[in-house]
């Protein structure tokens, strides 16, 4: 066996030891054998293989090669039980998740012990004003405990000499009452008293109000110790370096995503029909066709003849697609509802559309997906997050301060900074969107995903904001644009029909 080069040494020995291990020389040396057998997903491997150590009732905290070959040989046994399975049809069972917002799990932050505790009880659709306070308190606390890491914002470790100015620590309101001096502190705007405006913590209010900085993804992991955030299940590491393997040969993948699709517009539908068979004639189809809403030209209201409308026009829409053979075998579906499609309310987050109105099309297409809005989407390690709202022209007209135009005038730009930031799809006003009280926590973007997909009425655009890939898909009812994802590497192709 070769010897470890100098630099996969420092990089064992460093991680090792932020997890409190220390390695002599021949468990160092088990250790970078196990990661050769993975070149193109080493940080995975390693990942997977600390995890495993944390597992293990280990009788010192310094490793030798007994204990270090113990558990390498059962990732190893884990591996080569993975191999042995058809690659086609594991990649077709896990690669893709959906989950509804409904099923997202709900954690809780206690500021004491300074840990996630997940909700287990039941949560209501109709909830108390204790559940409306609730709301505001944790996405206060997910705020702030993400803000407490920060270097800036964070007590030094010793006792050093600093001045005002470098001091950032956070500050209770409470705690301003006989301070002098500049104080920092963290809060939500709310509005006391008719044109006045507050910064509100947990014991007080002021009148001054800023941004929290964004977490990176991997440090926001990192703290919560592999609590289930974004939905699904909880993959065990070694499942993550399978498919993170998989990954890396997956990428053609492709997802084509439309919004605005009215199906009782015929003019519309011939179109949507120009772009299914554009794919059906692709050498490689597309994983996955989301269709986002509006479904409808007009909103839908419950007068029976609209639903019967809507019923027939799905129907429609699945012949279409049985039609083209290829996408009804290897394409899915998924299908979410837009703020004016049927439903028993403009809360968020929305349910699936009524199975009344989709049956005649899962007919001709059974593995169509009906989704909430929001809803998500795990494509092997990508976590996507998909939401149909008109968001940026309810946000600016909730503006209280106008974007600084220094780093960019782009209004999409500034929306992707505000939701990132605020860790938050919909951080508008309860009486602007109403939102289910106990299931806020489904439009949290926290730890925040790799991509995120706003269909908005608005200018089609994409925009990467520190490692996140937003993108609107633009409306396919008013200017007949749409985009293609390819998530293995990222890219999004704005697309349109010619007119």
């Amino acid at each position: 066996m070769a010897a470890p080069s100098a630099a996969t040494r420092r990089k064992l020995q460093r991680k090792f030891k932020l997890r409190g291990f220390t390695l002599k020389v021949d468990a160092l040396e088990e250790a970078a054998a196990f990661l050769a057998r993975f070149p193109d997903a080493e940080d995975d491997a390693l990942d997977l293989l600390l995890d495993e150590l944390d597992k293990e009732p280990l009788q010192s905290s310094i490793l030798d090669r007994d204990a270090m070959r113990r558990v390498v040989a059962l990732l190893v046994e884990a591996d080569e039980a993975v191999d042995a399975a058809s690659p086609a049809a594991t990649s077709a069972r896990s690669a893709l998740r959906v989950v509804d917002s409904f099923v997202v799990p709900r954690f809780h932050y206690d500021p004491i012990k300074k840990v996630f505790y997940e909700h287990t009880s039941r949560l209501a659709i109709h909830g108390e004003a204790g559940d409306k306070a609730a709301l505001y308190r944790d996405r206060y606390q997910v705020l702030l405990q993400r803000l407490a890491r920060d270097i800036y914002f964070s007590k030094p470790a010793f006792d050093t000499v600093m001045t005002e100015d470098d001091n950032c620590e956070i500050t209770s309101i409470q705690s301003l009452i006989g301070c002098t001096g500049r104080r920092w502190i963290m809060g939500v705007i709310s509005q006391l008293e008719e044109r006045q405006f507050y910064l509100e913590d947990l014991t007080g209010a002021v009148n001054t109000c800023g941004f929290p900085p964004l977490e990176d993804r991997e440090a926001s992991l990192s703290m919560l110790m592999g609590l289930d955030f974004f939905g699904g299940g909880v993959i065990p590491t070694e499942e993550t370096v399978r498919l993170s393997t998989l990954e890396k040969k997956a990428m053609n993948d492709m997802f084509v995503i439309l919004s605005d699709v009215w199906l009782d517009n015929y003019e519309i539908m011939e179109k949507l029909g120009v772009v299914l068979d554009g794919y059906d004639s692709l050498e490689a189809v597309p994983s996955l066709f989301v269709l986002m809403g509006n479904f409808c030209s007009r909103p839908c209201n419950l007068a029976f003849n609209s639903f019967e409308e809507l019923r027939s026009q799905f129907g429609k829409l699945g012949e279409m697609i049985a039609a083209r053979s290829r996408l009804k075998e290897h394409s899915r579906f998924l299908f979410i509802p837009g703020p004016d499609d049927a439903g028993p309310s403009k809360a968020l987050p929305r349910c699936a559309l009524p199975k009344y109105l989709t049956e005649e099309l899962q007919k001709h297409i059974p593995n169509a997906i009906f989704v909430s809005n929001p809803c998500r989407v795990k494509f092997y390690t990508q976590e996507i997050v998909f939401f149909r709202q008109d968001l940026l022209y309810r946000m600016r007209r909730s503006c209280l301060i106008p974007p600084t135009t220094d780093e960019t005038s782009d209004p999409f730009e500034h929306l992707v900074a505000t939701i990132t930031h605020q860790s938050h799809l919909c951080p508008l006003p309860l009486t602007v969107q109403p939102i289910i009280w106990n299931y806020d926590h489904c439009l949290r973007l926290y730890p925040t995903p790799h991509t995120i997909v706003l269909g908005d009425k608005s200018e089609q655009k994409a925009f990467k904001y520190t490692g996140i890939t937003c993108f609107n898909p633009g409306s396919f009812a008013n200017d007949s644009t749409f985009a293609a994802y390819r998530p293995c590497t990222k890219e999004v192709e704005l697309s349109a029909l010619e007119s």
